[in-house]
Order: structure tokens, then C-alpha cells, then sequence
């Protein structure tokens, strides 16, 4: 199986290897070999890179089948039933099983899928009730957050999403019965061929059960089994509100309990949850959209808010008045200037540093009390 890469001859060697538990004519022998399976893709798992993944979840789901197959060869009976799953609890879901977490999704997400189509026409709701029950008790007490979501999701919320499936093939169930002892009183085979108008009016003309096998419908979700869902809400019930269950296993086992019990009243809230969901989202937008405009109005309408012209600081504020008075402070105490007060500079600004010198040369010539020479003395200015 490791070797090979050809997808026929995967399938053809994972069925192989599946069918050996037929070849032991005891329950001790075909457990050992199941045991020992499980054991073994526990230690391995790790090791299988992702190209190989593939053929081992088929591998996985093929075996599972084949040891399903087994129970029903032997009639289901209630005592190798829960042999069969306390194996599987035991080397897969246990805290001290090892199992990797790949291994125990991948079980715990394949279990009803492949149990529906192993038994679903022939188990009733009570030994459907059998075989979930030790995933109630281990969704209570695991501290595994992984496991709880994949048994809440994988068996739990796959029943309530398959539950108007389920219905729906009791009422097709109970068509059919109708219509056979309908033809059995009036011994005319004619009309068992027509379907009944009166037994179909709620979801139309009933199908010919011999002519359409169950699942071959574009809209069929394959086998479906029946559950009592008051009495999987009870069980779940009686192991959630245990004092020892953690909070937030409790928590979310209480949001399942209150799916199955609406169930069991006849409440499907999961039709229109979308539909629902999608109407609160507009409804929100539009308030949203309502109360922008209402703002925007509301600001357009009061003078001196919301424009571009009015956002510059009223000039009778303190912080203006502070401005000013730096202004004032920094021109001096005479008269404001009507013109510009600096001469433009030059290029490279050099005009203003020109007068710095002459007046700093001028500066020092006092402080040394001296005189320049003849030549050099600036004839005296004189006053207008």
C-alpha cells in the first residue's frame, strides 16, 4: 500500500486488505485484527507524508466499512456491538490511546457517514441511540477541545442537519406500507402502480419505490438512519450536567440538546437561518445608510459646521488673540508697517550677512577707542 501510486490498484489493495476480517470465523480473531489495524496506523501516522495521505483515509474508511459488515453478518446483536465499540474507543478516541489527531478526525468524520450506509435499512432509532453513546460520554469529559469539535460537528450536528432527510424517508417508508395494504384489500394490481394523491399531498406524488431505488435522485443525500431525538437530547442531557464535565464542554453540548429537543417537537429553525441571517444584514445596512443621511443633513443644515470655508479658527478666539499678541511683541512698539520690512536678498542670501559685518567691524572700532586711518575715515554724514 505504501508503494503504490496508482489510484485503481489503491482501491483494489485497500479492499483487499479491509475484506481479511471475513476470514476469521471468530469474534476474538476479527477484533485482534481490528485492534492490531488501528495500532498500527497510530504509530505510523506520523510518519505518512501528505502525497500518501489520501490513500490512507480510503484505507481507513474501507476498514471501518468491512468491520461494520461484519456486525451485520452476525444480526447486529447488542453484545458485539458494544464489543466493536469499545474497541474503537479504546485504541482511537482514548487520552491514552495515542492517536494522532489526524487519525481520530478522520474517524470521527467518516463513523455515521459510514454506518448510514452500512445499516440504515435495517437499524432502528435504538440501536442508532446504542452505537452514538459513547460519544456522549466522551464529548462530556474530554479535555481535548479537537475531539469535542469533531464529535460535535462529525455525530452530533450531522444528525440535526440530516434530520428532515430522515423524516422524509419515514413518511416515504410509511407511503409505500399504505399503498401495499391498499393493494392487498382491493386485490388489483393496477392500482399499486399509481401513486397515491391523498398519501403524497404533503410533498406531492409519492415515487414508485420499485422503479426509483432510495439515492439515485439529484438531490438525495444517500441513506439516511432514524433517531429518536428526545431520547439522544435525554442522553446527551444526563452526561452534560454532570458536576465533573468541564464548562465549556457542557456549553456546547447544551446548544446540540436544544437543537434535538426542537426536533422532537417538530421545530426545523435550520431551513431559514440564512434567510434570516441575510434580512438582518440589509436591515442593518439600511439603518446604517438611514443614519449617515440623517447626520449629513443635520450638519448641512446648521451654519458654520460641515463646510470647507467655515473650518478656519474663529478670529474672536483666545487662541488668535494669543497670536496676535506675539506678532505685536516681536514688530516692537512703533507703528505697523504698511510695506514689506526686508530687502529681498540676493542669490545665495548674502546681503543681509554683508551688513552683520560692517556693523560688527563698526562695533569694535569704538570698543578699542582708536581711530582709523586718514584714508580709511568715512567722511561724517550729514544730518537732513
Amino acid at each position: 500500500m505504501w508503494m503504490q501510486d496508482k489510484p485503481l490498484l489503491q482501491e483494489e489493495l485497500g479492499r483487499t486488505i479491509s475484506q481479511l476480517i471475513h476470514a476469521f470465523q471468530t469474534t476474538e480473531a476479527q477484533h485482534l485484527f481490528l485492534q492490531t489495524f488501528w495500532q498500527t496506523m497510530n504509530r505510523e501516522w506520523t510518519g505518512i507524508d501528505r502525497l500518501r495521505l489520501d490513500k490512507f483515509y480510503m484505507l481507513m474508511r474501507m476498514v471501518l466499512n468491512e468491520s461494520l459488515k461484519a456486525l451485520k453478518t452476525q444480526g447486529w446483536e447488542e453484545r458485539q456491538i458494544e464489543q466493536l465499540l469499545e474497541l474503537l474507543t479504546t485504541e482511537i478516541l482514548h487520552p491514552d490511546s495515542q492517536a494522532p489527531s489526524g487519525v481520530k478526525s478522520h474517524f470521527l468524520e467518516i463513523f455515521l457517514e459510514e454506518l448510514s450506509k452500512v445499516g440504515a435499512a435495517e437499524l432502528t432509532a435504538e440501536q442508532n441511540l446504542k452505537f452514538i453513546e459513547p460519544f456522549c460520554t466522551i464529548a462530556a469529559w474530554t479535555p481535548d477541545s479537537l475531539v469535542l469539535h469533531n464529535i460535535t460537528r462529525g455525530i452530533f450536528e450531522a444528525i440535526v442537519e440530516q434530520a428532515p432527510f430522515a423524516i422524509e424517508d419515514l413518511m416515504n417508508e410509511l407511503d409505500a406500507q399504505e399503498e401495499d395494504e391498499d393493494g392487498k384489500s382491493e386485490d388489483g394490481d393496477l392500482e399499486w402502480d399509481v401513486p397515491s394523491k391523498e398519501s403524497g399531498s404533503l410533498r406531492g406524488a409519492a415515487p414508485n419505490r420499485h422503479e426509483e431505488p432510495p439515492g439515485d435522485g439529484e438531490d438525495s443525500v444517500g441513506p439516511v438512519l432514524q433517531f429518536d431525538y428526545e431520547a439522544v437530547a435525554s442522553r446527551l442531557f444526563a452526561v452534560a450536567s454532570q458536576q465533573g464535565t468541564p464548562s465549556q464542554n457542557r456549553k456546547r453540548l447544551y446548544k446540540v440538546i436544544q437543537k434535538l429537543q426542537d426536533l422532537a417537537e417538530g421545530l426545523f429553525p435550520e431551513d431559514d437561518v440564512l434567510e434570516k441571517a441575510y434580512r438582518k444584514l440589509q436591515e442593518d445596512g439600511q439603518e446604517r445608510r438611514t443614519k449617515k443621511r440623517l447626520l449629513k443633513s443635520r450638519s448641512q443644515n446648521q451654519p458654520g459646521k460641515g463646510g470647507k470655508e467655515d473650518s478656519r479658527p474663529d478670529p474672536s478666539s483666545g487662541s488668535e488673540r494669543r497670536i496676535r499678541r506675539r506678532q505685536r511683541r516681536r514688530r516692537g512698539p512703533g507703528p505697523e508697517p504698511t510695506g514689506p520690512q526686508e530687502q529681498p536678498r540676493g542669490p545665495g542670501g548674502r546681503g543681509a550677512r554683508k551688513k552683520r559685518r560692517q556693523l560688527r567691524a563698526g562695533a569694535r572700532v569704538k570698543v578699542a577707542g582708536c581711530q582709523e586711518p586718514q584714508s580709511k575715515q568715512r567722511p561724517p554724514q550729514r544730518r537732513k
